[in-house]
């Protein structure tokens, strides 16, 4: 019995290395895992991704226009719309007119006769038709505020100014079928945008953004594609606009004329002052528009 006890030892230590090799490897000295030179460190990191961020946003202010387009006071844009429910069309198209005085002024005329008239000024919102001025619906309008609060105008020209902003380069990515440069603006108020930057004309292909639903707390995602850019008056423009909702398209516009800077009437924007377009304005807007394509 005594002679097979050393051979007893042998036979468990022996099996207590069945398996994988590396299982059985002694490991390698503390100092040795600890020699190699660190990387950077998080903050580092961080602030060259913000770096990488701001190259990017100013590359693609100057491809928009630089600080022409930073500084446009109104723009008119007509064309056609459609809606679409779950990715489906609503409708035909419909014609429209948006006038829009920065920061916060919009008038959009629908119909050829134009007598159908979304307004919205500040906070608030009005219906016009024939059968006067009428208050928005609450759902309506809050929509149409989310959509203005996170714009690529609004985004562009003051979340990136506001203190607090954090900017993050996402690195590259595919948009709307196209290599893009992904950038993510936080604002104070946690609020993040996802902006999407053509790898070789810097113009902004997509912005997408989320949003928790305050009565179901479900998280929405919206998203707005931008194409046919065309020089205006030292900008350019997109004038193909798709906006998605939770991955279905859910509005598309074809613009057929932009103008900016033409001084717009301050009645356009005021629900009680009775304002109508006149044809002759209308003719010289549509043939400026013309002129300039």
């Amino acid at each position: 019995m005594r002679q097979l006890f050393p051979i007893l030892i042998l036979v468990c230590s022996a099996a207590a290395c069945v398996g994988p090799a590396r299982l059985c490897a002694q490991a390698p000295p503390v100092a040795s895992q600890q020699s190699s030179s660190p990387g950077p460190a998080p903050g580092v990191k961080t602030e060259k991704a913000s770096n990488q961020a701001r190259v990017l946003i100013d590359q693609a202010i100057q491809a928009l226009g630089g600080q022409t387009y930073l500084t446009i006071r109104d723009r008119e844009q007509q064309g056609r719309v459609w809606s679409f429910h779950l990715g489906r069309p609503t409708g035909g198209g419909g014609l429209f007119w948006s006038f829009s005085e920065f920061p916060d002024k919009e008038r959009i005329e629908l119909t050829k006769d134009r007598d159908i008239v979304e307004l919205f000024v500040a906070n608030k919102g009005y219906e016009i038709t024939y059968k006067g001025v009428h208050g928005q619906e609450k759902k309506d309008l809050d929509d149409y505020l989310r959509r203005r609060h996170y714009a690529l105008d609004a985004v562009l020209r003051t979340w990136i100014n506001e203190p607090g902003v954090i900017l993050l380069f996402e690195g590259n990515a595919i948009a709307a079928q196209r290599p893009v440069l992904q950038v993510t603006v936080i604002n104070s108020q946690n609020e993040s945008v996802s902006l999407y930057f053509d790898a070789d004309t810097h113009l902004p292909v997509k912005k997408s953004f989320e949003w928790r639903d305050p009565v179901d707390k479900q998280k929405n995602l919206e998203e707005e594609v931008y194409d046919n850019y065309r020089p205006v008056d030292g900008i350019m423009a997109p004038y193909n606009i798709t906006r998605f909702f939770n991955g279905d398209m859910s509005n598309q516009r074809f613009l057929n004329n932009v103008t900016i800077n033409q001084a717009l009437d301050p009645a356009m924007f005021d629900p009680n002052s009775g304002y109508k377009p006149s044809l002759d304005d209308k003719n010289k807007r549509e043939d400026k528009g013309r002129n300039k394509r």
